[in-house]
């Protein structure tokens, strides 16, 4: 009866093996991606494995020259941005409210309230109104650099309007794209050169010098939770940068 357990135990062990050796997709040591459909499938011996086609080819594998281009799932995302969320001769900061804006009408703007809230000591006001900051003592996540005056800062978007803005920010009403350019989650204190240098690249095209991995984490985080669009070839070089940084 023991040896019938066994017996069973291996048949279906071998039945399994196969449907799962059937759904890998082999990347070959001369870099050419093998499904079930491909004739050399079963000769390939040597192989890196992946979960799909798209995947095998975004790690920088390719089709055998008797295979056509992959089927695309509906629900991917496109390797090129659609036209309708790339035109950024579209945009302008208005779109995203004039700019900083004052919610609570106490007088002191977005940019005036990041630099109070981030600031590691209570600022000085230009006046006795109290709604314009002339200095404080801020740490740049960028460099690590202690600033005093408030002149010599940039509120950077971590998420760049921009960027936003050809990411599907363009398709938002008003009002969204208004709380997106004043979410305190978004604006860094920095210096004003770094911040004018990154202008609205994302983390594919700059990050700071130092503290990369809180910088990307962050940036992920908010095109997240906006909902922002990003292709696959993006998302493959988003995350092999982050695992870079990241570990």
């Amino acid at each position: 009866m023991v040896r019938y357990s066994n017996l069973v135990i291996i048949f279906f062990a071998f039945l399994f093996s196969n449907d799962i050796d059937a759904s890998i997709v082999k990347k070959s040591k001369s870099g050419i991606c093998h499904d079930e459909n491909s004739p050399y499938y079963s000769r390939t011996k040597n192989f890196h494995t992946f979960n799909s086609i798209q995947s095998c080819l975004e790690s920088g594998g390719r089709l055998p020259k008797s295979q056509g281009k992959p089927s695309v799932n509906k629900q991917s995302i496109p390797d090129e941005i659609p036209p309708q969320l790339a035109d950024k001769a579209e945009y302008s900061r208005s779109k995203f409210g004039n700019g900083w804006a004052d919610e609570d009408g106490d007088c002191q703007n977005s940019r005036m309230e990041a630099l109070i809230s981030q600031s590691l000591v209570e600022v000085k006001f230009r006046s006795n109104r109290m709604c314009k900051v002339e200095s404080g003592k801020w740490i740049s996540s960028f460099t690590g650099n202690t600033i005093f005056k408030a002149s010599e800062i940039d509120i950077d978007h971590v998420v760049p309007l921009s960027w936003a803005w050809k990411h599907g920010a363009n398709k938002w009403t008003n009002e969204k794209r208004a709380k997106f350019a004043n979410d305190p989650a978004n604006l860094l204190s920095v210096e004003s050169s770094l911040n004018r240098s990154k202008g609205d690249k994302g983390p594919n095209e700059w990050l700071p010098p130092k503290n990369q991995c809180q910088y990307i984490l962050r940036f992920q985080r908010l095109y997240k939770t906006y909902e922002l669009l990003i292709t696959n070839v993006e998302a493959a070089k988003l995350s092999a940068i982050q695992k870079s940084y990241c570990g």
